[in-house]
């Protein structure tokens, strides 16, 4: 596992790291919103490799070691307008980060990959099955949505804390971190506070950025709905929810795993915004399911 960075042809650079043998069929891990590749745990990354995968997870752009777009900055005034449905203007779009995915994969040399999204993750990775259905082999969404307002919601209590001021420094977005991990996290399933404020620490020395976490907040509120454009999906997909997140409501499991023809849902009891690490080796299991039916399906 070394970090490398892939310039792109449009000169946007990823920060990446792979696990496993690259003759192996490469799995893409696209994380979520403000999120930085350390949030798919390496544990689960080498259970994928293990399962035969080389496995790629990567900071999207405005995020960690990636390129940012500090150029373009946003108001909170601006994303709660947005939020209302008052404004549309944003600095990019879900097809824009999809796009990088695609050119991550054209860097590496890959021409299709089996595709995990998780939260944000999971609308790039729809948008990148719509948009670029050639460069995916298989398609896992977890705890994501299809874009239409009507269905995976998010639970109104958590607005105030999305858009409240990060505080100072390390110690600042330590504390919103943990806050952040009470709201969205189940009692059953949630890391312990010690492996929050751990991960934390790391993803604040990686390059947090409040800005950049508002920007991909923009991308998400004004993506379209994929509803329609699911419907052509055709290779295996996956759909993982939990029954209790608050971030993402179940209906947008569901909706997901309707529109897509075939699409397996795997609804988990009791589990909320997360990939439990109790789960991993479950998760880890059901996505190589999903990627070898892709095997067989294009027998």
């Amino acid at each position: 596992m070394t970090e490398r960075t892939a310039t792109l042809d449009d000169g946007i650079s990823l920060a990446y790291e792979t696990f496993g043998d690259p003759s192996d069929p490469t799995l893409l891990l696209v994380m979520g919103l403000g999120c930085p590749l350390n949030w798919w745990r390496t544990p689960l990354c080498e259970e994928l490799a293990a399962q035969g995968f080389h496995v790629v997870r990567f900071d999207t752009r405005d995020v960690g070691r990636s390129t940012r777009f500090d150029d373009l900055p946003v108001s909170r005034a601006q994303v709660a307008a947005t939020f209302s449905g008052l404004r549309r203007g944003t600095p990019y779009a879900m097809s824009d980060l999809a796009a990088d995915a695609a050119g991550l994969l054209d860097a590496l040399d890959v021409d299709a990959a089996h595709v995990v999204g998780q939260s944000m993750g999971g609308m790039v990775a729809q948008t990148l099955a719509v948009e670029h259905p050639d460069r995916v082999r298989s398609l896992t969404s977890i705890m994501s949505t299809t874009g239409r307002r009507s269905v995976g919601w998010q639970h109104p209590r958590l607005a105030s804390m999305l858009l409240a001021a990060p505080g100072t420094g390390e110690e600042g977005y330590v504390r919103r971190s943990m806050r952040s991990a009470r709201a969205i996290s189940s009692r059953r399933y949630g890391l312990a506070p010690e492996a929050v404020e751990a991960r934390a620490r790391e993803t604040y020395a990686r390059g947090w950025s409040i800005q950049g976490t508002m920007r991909h907040m923009l991308a998400v509120m004004t993506q379209p709905d994929r509803t329609r454009a699911l419907g052509a999906v055709r290779v295996p997909t996956l759909v993982i929810h939990g029954s209790a997140d608050p971030m993402v409501h179940p209906s947008g499991g569901r909706a997901t795993a309707a529109a897509v023809p075939g699409a397996e849902l795997l609804v988990v009891p009791g589990m909320a915004h997360e990939i439990p690490v109790a789960l991993e080796g479950l998760f880890a299991t059901a996505i190589a399911r999903t990627a070898r039916r892709s095997h067989a399906h294009a027998r």
